[in-house]
């Protein structure tokens, strides 16, 4: 998981997404009622986690620094869509030791519209080479907002498959704009 410059040494075990909608209730004569869609509210994205080892508490830091940074930012997990989020709460839910802190997160989503499909919102590019044994290989251009998981939906793959033909990625949570991905 990812948040502006922050990269999580591992995924949270636990968390929820909220979703929500406005609903408006109008009464009409012989006891009937209308509804009207006022759309959706801000999706809500929490959990817990925990840092453990020597630096447990220097992780947590250099989260809570990140928390105070003004403005949204993109937040990529590999199964939440990734989205331009605040981060709106930070606590600790026990008292923290050196090598060991347990703390829960609140992101909320900033509306800038939505799609429940996987988007290219920058200059991703398809790119093909002739490999071994005549086959060709088909490596895709990282662009802003992409995460594995939407690469791997996109070409019709499981994120596993598209991690086996990338050992080159060290860390699928943390890919980079430009960055050449083997889709094929």
């Amino acid at each position: 998981m990812r948040y502006k410059d922050f990269v999580w040494p591992h995924n949270r075990r636990v968390y929820s997404i909220g979703f929500r909608r406005t609903m408006g209730a109008d009464k009409v004569p012989f006891g009937r009622y209308t509804l009207q869609d006022l759309g959706p509210e801000q999706r809500v994205m929490e959990g817990e986690g925990e840092f453990v080892g020597e630096n447990a508490y220097q992780l947590f830091k250099q989260l809570a620094t990140v928390f105070y940074d003004d403005g949204p930012g993109l937040l990529v997990h590999p199964v939440w869509q990734t989205s331009n989020a605040y981060f709106v709460e930070l606590s600790l839910t026990q008292e923290p030791r050196a090598d060991y802190v347990r703390y829960h997160f609140t992101f909320w989503e900033s509306y800038d519209g939505h799609s429940t499909g996987t988007r290219v919102t920058g200059g991703g590019q398809q790119e093909s080479a002739a490999g071994g044994g005549g086959q060709a290989e088909q490596w895709y251009t990282v662009a802003r907002g992409d995460t594995m998981w939407g690469i791997a939906r996109r070409y019709g793959m499981s994120l596993t498959a598209l991690v086996a033909l990338n050992p080159q990625i060290k860390n699928p949570n943390l890919i980079l704009v430009g960055q050449k991905v083997r889709v094929a």
